[in-house]
């Protein structure tokens, strides 16, 4: 089964599109604006994007350099024959191909399986495991940087150290003292729980909405603390 998002701003391309790769093997997922995108991929293995150019809120070059910062999936772009100078761009910047507006369906078709033979025979990108994406979370370990719903958050070292943690292993729970042993590298004592306890409060602040109604940093009453993968209302 592959995962294959379809991201354009036009209801009617991505109904017309979802109609085209309607096959057993593919699971479709939409967005409509370059952030969706990022949000479906950091919540779902993505192996496919259909990605168009020219969109509200983030534009496809833009989502695709934000992608390409943290996956090398294939990126098929969705342009319109005017478009040739951001088609040149859009392959600079890191798509694998291009289709023009308005579609052939069979052409579509064969496009896609290449691109997803290609990156099956080839395998994940390497660089996948110096970053971690949740939902709108994006963390770098490479440049110790954090984007949330991409917009840079500064973090502490032991926030960003305790986010690392938390989002290399998704929906997995860590005890307080767990989480001060592996972070501050030292075997916990009485008094650690609550140290850990007042760098999650502070690393809430920071990436959650509502942080008394997080999204992400989840606690396990109990047994501890989780970033939780599927809920991102």
């Amino acid at each position: 089964m592959y995962n294959i998002l379809i991201v354009d701003d036009e209801k009617d391309i991505v109904n017309a599109l979802k109609i085209y790769l309607n096959n057993p093997d593919y699971q479709l997922f939409e967005a409509y604006n370059g952030k969706e995108a990022l949000t479906v991929i950091g919540k779902e293995d993505i192996h496919l994007v259909l990605l168009d150019l020219m969109m509200p809120v983030m534009d496809g070059i833009t989502a695709m350099a934000r992608i390409r910062e943290f996956s090398n999936v294939p990126i098929i772009l969705l342009t319109a024959k005017s478009e040739d100078t951001d088609k040149i761009l859009g392959l600079n910047v890191g798509a694998d191909d291009y289709i023009t507006k308005p579609f052939n369906p069979l052409e579509l078709a064969a496009r896609v399986n290449s691109q997803l033979r290609r990156y099956t025979r080839l395998g994940a990108d390497q660089r996948q495991q110096e970053v971690f994406a949740v939902g709108g979370i994006v963390l770098n370990d490479k440049s110790k940087s954090v984007q949330v719903d991409g917009e840079d958050v500064a973090l502490t070292p032991k926030e960003f150290d305790i986010l690392k943690l938390l989002i290399s292993s998704p929906d997995r729970v860590f005890s307080p003292k767990e989480i001060y042993r592996q972070v501050w590298q030292e075997d916990p004592f009485t008094g650690n729980d609550n140290t850990v306890a007042v760098h999650i409060r502070h690393l809430r602040k920071k990436i959650e909405i509502n942080p008394d109604d997080p999204r992400y940093i989840k606690v396990v009453f109990g047994q501890g603390y989780k970033l939780e993968k599927g809920r991102q209302g």
